[in-house]
């Protein structure tokens, strides 16, 4: 009897590239991360048999509609591809099964609400939909695939054939980002169980529209995808939602604010954002780039709870990394994945504890995609990001300090001390929350580049070992040798 087959599917995206090497069998759980920016227009996949290799790739058919985001379906190693106007399907051996048109249409991005709900008096073009989230939703076997038409609304395709199961778009809820640019916007569905739908947690740009959209928030995701309540918020009444906006005052600091999410994931009892945002100054013109002078950036990892429907439990911190006395502040990938016996050992965790590998341009100041061409692989232990986050919180809740969230508060605001135990699963109250740390946790260094830049990242355990992969600017994927 033959081997599994194993496939290796390489994802080239405006230089980034994106690498998986894994069996895809019954028992193996496979994952793509999502893509950062668009021009891809080719893929290529590994498919081994035996001893013997054959190449296979798929190009789209227009020059013009670039690859945005890619998944696979752990269950049977289908390839499902977001793409400028067009959603396909793929076998693991990249033959086309079936493909979803998605554009282009008549739109104009001033159109708020979008032109399918109300009459747009701005001139309206054929624009193309530029596919900015696909995610995969098991448990009601379909496809979310959000793109850049209408405000950034998403359709719902069955995985099996990508017949069109909803489109919802009627209410503001279903608008999620104005954005155009693939990367925008990043999404973790979250399951409750059998017995509750699952929810999705959604982080995007909000290109300086924060009355029309929140940068975070989470929505219902209903079970039957016509249903009215898909995308509403998880909860919403006069003072608290389920979501976090930028506040007006901030863009007052820094004209052009944002927030960049690179990276998403859930574990244990929260999820997690990977982001990349200006640092606040002290005054209107400090550190504004529209003032002409650089921007300072700050990488960070936000977490929430998974049943906090108030975000009372919000925080964030800061992220980086040093290898050689050179900083790396500047986050452009991550990967979560398991420790492993050997890495564990030189982390001080267990090796079924989580771990994000990232990737981090150096230095902190920039414009985003203007960072120089050296570039770190570091690793954190998840733990340890948790633990720093109980200190935190235990010695907020003690009167310590301040919230340490700047572009959330703009002014500081002092803790308020409360008598109570702070456990791992704290949740937040409605005091000292939203929450920054001001501390950076630093990751450990595995590899560094100084010429070509890493700008993706990939990792698995296999035979008690952290295998990682990296993507390179000139299109190269590295494998990372050390002995952990």
């Amino acid at each position: 009897m033959s081997s599994p087959t194993r496939i290796r599917t390489s994802f080239f995206v405006c230089c980034f590239l994106f690498s998986l090497v894994l069996p895809v069998t019954s028992q193996t759980v496979v994952q793509a991360p999502q893509a950062q920016s668009a021009s891809s227009q080719v893929i290529t996949a590994v498919l081994q048999e035996d001893e013997e290799e054959e190449y296979a790739s798929f190009h789209a058919e227009n020059p013009e509609w670039t690859f945005n985001h890619l998944a696979v379906d752990y269950r049977n190693g289908n390839v499902y591809l977001g793409a400028v106007n067009r959603i396909y399907k793929l076998s693991p051996g990249l033959d086309v099964q079936v493909f979803h048109v998605t554009g282009p249409e008549e739109d104009n991005r001033k159109c708020y609400p979008p032109r399918i709900v109300q009459p747009c008096n701005e001139p309206l073009t054929l624009t193309n939909n530029v596919n900015k989230m696909l995610l995969m939703d098991y448990k009601e076997n379909r496809l979310l695939a959000c793109g850049s038409l209408y405000q950034g609304i998403c359709k719902l395709l069955r995985l099996d054939d990508l017949f069109k199961l909803g489109e919802p778009f009627h209410k503001k809820e279903h608008y999620l980002s104005g954005v155009n640019e693939s990367g925008s916007v990043f999404g973790v569905i979250v399951s409750y169980g059998n017995a509750s739908p699952d929810m999705l947690f959604v982080a995007t740009a909000v290109d300086g529209k924060p009355e029309y959209f929140p940068t975070i928030s989470s929505r219902k995701l209903a079970r039957n995808s016509e249903e009215d309540g898909m995308f509403a918020y998880v909860f919403h009444d006069e003072f608290v939602a389920s979501m976090v906006k930028i506040p007006s005052d901030t863009f007052t600091v820094i004209p052009d604010f944002d927030i960049y999410y690179i990276y998403g994931f859930a574990s244990g009892n929260f999820v997690y954002f990977l982001t990349l945002q200006p640092e606040m100054g002290g005054g209107p013109t400090t550190g504004s780039s529209s003032a002409g002078r650089e921007q300072v950036y700050t990488s960070k990892i936000v977490r929430l709870c998974k049943a906090d429907t108030a975000f009372n439990s919000y925080v964030e911190v800061p992220i980086g990394c040093i290898s050689g006395n050179v900083e790396y502040r500047l986050l452009e990938a991550a990967y979560l994945s398991k420790a492993g016996a050997i890495l564990a050992r030189s982390l001080d965790v267990a090796p079924d504890d989580d771990v994000l590998f990232a990737v981090f341009s150096k230095g902190q100041k920039r414009r985003p995609r203007q960072a120089s061409q050296d570039s770190a692989l570091c690793v954190f232990s998840l733990r340890k990001i948790n633990e720093k986050i109980k200190e935190r919180l235990q010695s907020c809740y003690k009167g310590e300090g301040t919230l340490d969230l700047a572009w959330l508060k703009v002014k500081d605001i002092p803790c308020s001390s409360a008598l109570l135990t702070i456990d791992d699963d704290f949740c937040g109250l409605d005091m000292n929350a939203p929450l920054g740390v001001s501390e950076m946790v630093r990751g450990k260094p595995l590899f560094s580049d100084a010429t070509d830049k890493m700008t993706s990242v990939i990792a698995y355990v296999y035979k008690n070992h952290s295998l990682v992969f990296v993507g390179t600017k000139s299109g190269k994927i590295k494998k990372v040798r050390r002995y952990f």
